[in-house]
């Protein structure tokens, strides 16, 4: 496959980092092509303000996005109320779902090959009197799936989430056989489509102490976790579990393993961070495209300060351009 990867990258939160994160991007010439959905008076006002010299080019659909060091292409967005660096403004809300849903509807269209997401501030949004909880659901709705998944992933880890931001109280009955099938189901068929895993190896962690202790800890991995993982098994898949998650994490476990499947986002998520934060990537799982984020938040402290790190919007760019030829070599094959 010859055809460069073009991807959209929507620049956030106008007041956190993201903004001068997409413009770092622009210090050295990049592999795939990126284009910034954003308004481009608030990235001019971010390099004026952190002295960032950046040639921003206005990019049409159907066109090539500059790899060029020193330059940007960018999609215009209309609708920005503020571009002041770390001072929240409700206003920018509209304007920030703008941007998710020109770069969804545009990977959906056949325009961008991927989306990468610098962090919006869910916050501000629901103060404008919005109801959004967060880009995986948005997106899910905008894409009109039934479930998407929540996978982060270092070099060396991937981690993918049963249930995702629940209080804790009510995870054991959020665990259903009907969502831990759709959820297995979708990393495994993902991890064979986006990232060319032929035969993936999956370690399901318990939800109990020791996985429930043979029942004495707990019954949910007896009836519901266990048999459902048979049942999958039953259709070809490979999963290990359900396994204590206080020593999954090891290399007599992982070493064998293309991703975890925890039960809740503290489970796993924690191991994930501890190991690779500021390196590690946000992925969206069951989307009929391509989406990747960072793995931090807005940042609202060192927004304007020239302090924030590209680390993780580079590797979200990185894998993201990789799932989008994985995706395009299935399609081919």
């Amino acid at each position: 496959m010859t055809d460069p990867v073009t991807l959209a990258l929507t620049a956030g939160e106008p007041a956190g980092i993201g903004p001068e994160l997409c413009l770092q991007l622009a210090a050295e010439a990049r592999q795939p092509g990126v284009v910034v959905v954003a308004a481009r008076e608030l990235l001019e006002a971010r390099a004026k303000k952190l002295g960032i010299e950046v040639i921003l080019e206005s990019w049409q659909p159907g066109e090539a996005a500059t790899r060029e060091p020193g330059h940007l292409s960018v999609y215009h967005v209309d609708g920005l109320a503020s571009t002041e660096a770390g001072q929240l403004n409700a206003g920018n809300s509209q304007y920030v779902l703008e941007t998710l849903r020109i770069a969804a509807q545009g990977c959906l269209d056949g325009l961008f090959d991927g989306m990468v997401t610098a962090p919006v501030h869910k916050g501000v949004i629901n103060d404008a009197g919005i109801a959004f909880s967060g880009h995986t659901e948005f997106l899910q709705e905008l894409c009109g799936v039934e479930r998407v998944v929540m996978m982060l992933a270092t070099e060396e880890l991937r981690v993918a989430l049963v249930t995702t931001h629940l209080p804790l109280k009510d995870v054991a009955a959020a665990i259903t056989p009907e969502r831990l099938t759709q959820v297995t189901r979708i990393l495994d068929a993902d991890l064979r489509t986006f990232f060319g895993i032929e035969h993936p190896r999956i370690l399901v962690a318990g939800l109990n102490p020791h996985a429930g202790e043979g029942g004495h800890l707990g019954r949910e991995e007896l009836e519901v976790i266990e048999p459902t993982l048979d049942n999958l098994r039953a259709e070809g898949m490979t999963l290990t579990g359900p396994l204590p998650a206080d020593t999954l994490f090891t290399p007599h476990w992982l070493d064998n393993a293309d991703a975890v499947l925890a039960m809740y986002h503290d489970q796993g998520l924690p191991v994930l961070k501890f190991q690779g934060f500021g390196r590690a990537v946000n992925i969206t799982l069951g989307l009929p495209i391509v989406r990747t984020s960072v793995d931090h938040g807005t940042a609202l402290d060192l927004a304007g300060t020239g302090k924030a790190d590209a680390g993780s919007l580079q590797t979200a760019i990185k894998v993201g351009e990789q799932m989008a030829i994985y995706r395009k070599l299935a399609k081919e094959s």
